[in-house]
């Protein structure tokens, strides 16, 4: 098996094409052997306008499945060639269409007994593999008409993203990744505050020493995302510096850090936790109520924060006693 075979799908695309580069130089040997002046590239133009008539370059384009310029290109060396002739639209004069010229008619002509013979021989070597080639490479290419292979691409590697997911406990190999995660998000929304940068810079000792907590969000070896719970009195506690880098967002890494600051939450033996944010970021706040934080009436009082507008108060998971 060569270097292709052994890849698998991923060099499917590669395959293929090493697929037709080889029958086309085998064709182009057919047609020398028995004297056609044709090229097994020009085959689908020359066809379609042999079965259609005039046709303009972008009906070409449209039917084949190539590009308007390839289909530009191919039509000017085959003019050059004395294949192909440019002619005013029937329907509307200004219009130029591509039609065959006799050279091209007799070329056809006596290709056509040569196209059975391919045909054939080809048909026989398909049943002989067994597989109904031709109907698995149109079934192939229907689905990806239906959806998108970089949409399909992209999800499958979120899904796989977020069966790697990890969540961990704070260590300094993570402190800047802490900065920078949180740095981020803050400047997206709003702007980095004295207390965000203090307990940013130095979240041991805001943060650990104190008696809390933080929380980082692995893919792989990768810091992601982060969450904190910051001793804000004994046993009250503050869930804070909640961020997931957006490259990221939408594997659940969010719902993962509240949970799992939760659970550390419960096992540190507190009291209360609440947290702050902000009206307009609804998303935020419906996952916020969807593990059991409820709105509080107006703000936190004594709030450090500037940018604060909606104040949450834990109050236990809703199924937590079913």
């Amino acid at each position: 098996m060569n270097f292709l075979s052994v890849q698998g799908t991923l060099a499917l695309a590669s395959r293929l094409k090493v697929v037709s580069e080889r029958s086309y130089d085998l064709i182009d040997q057919v047609y020398r052997e028995h004297g056609v002046g044709l090229q097994a590239r020009w085959f689908p133009v020359l066809r379609l306008l042999q079965e259609r008539g005039p046709m303009s370059v972008g009906g070409i384009a449209r039917e084949i499945g190539l590009t308007h310029s390839a289909i530009s290109q191919l039509a000017t060396r085959l003019t050059r060639a004395g294949l192909l002739r440019r002619e005013p639209a029937p329907d509307d004069r200004r219009q130029r269409v591509l039609a065959l010229t006799e050279r091209c008619q007799a070329e056809l002509k006596a290709a056509r007994p040569l196209w059975q013979a391919m045909r054939e021989t080809v048909e026989h070597r398909l049943t002989g593999i067994g597989v109904d080639l031709l109907d698995a490479l149109s079934r192939y290419e229907a689905s990806l008409d239906a959806q998108p292979l970089p949409a399909e691409v992209a999800e499958r590697l979120r899904q796989r993203q977020a069966e790697q997911v990890r969540i961990v406990p704070y260590a300094p190999q993570w402190g800047a990744d802490f900065y920078r995660l949180n740095a981020e998000w803050l400047a997206k929304y709003y702007q980095i505050e004295p207390i965000d940068h203090a307990v940013l810079s130095e979240p041991e000792k805001h943060i650990l020493e104190p008696g809390g907590a933080i929380l980082i969000a692995l893919v792989g070896d990768e810091a992601v995302g982060t969450c904190a719970l910051l001793v804000d009195a004994p046993g009250v506690y503050e869930l804070t510096k909640m961020a997931v880098t957006e490259r990221h967002q939408g594997l659940g890494i969010g719902r993962r850090l509240m949970e799992a600051a939760i659970a550390e939450f419960e096992r540190l033996g507190g009291r209360e936790l609440f947290l702050e944010s902000q009206k307009r970021l609804q998303p935020a706040l419906r996952l916020y109520e969807s593990v059991g934080f409820e709105l509080q009436p107006g703000v936190k009082p004594g709030t450090h924060y500037q940018r604060a507008d909606v104040y949450m108060i834990y109050r236990g998971r809703k199924d937590a006693g079913r």
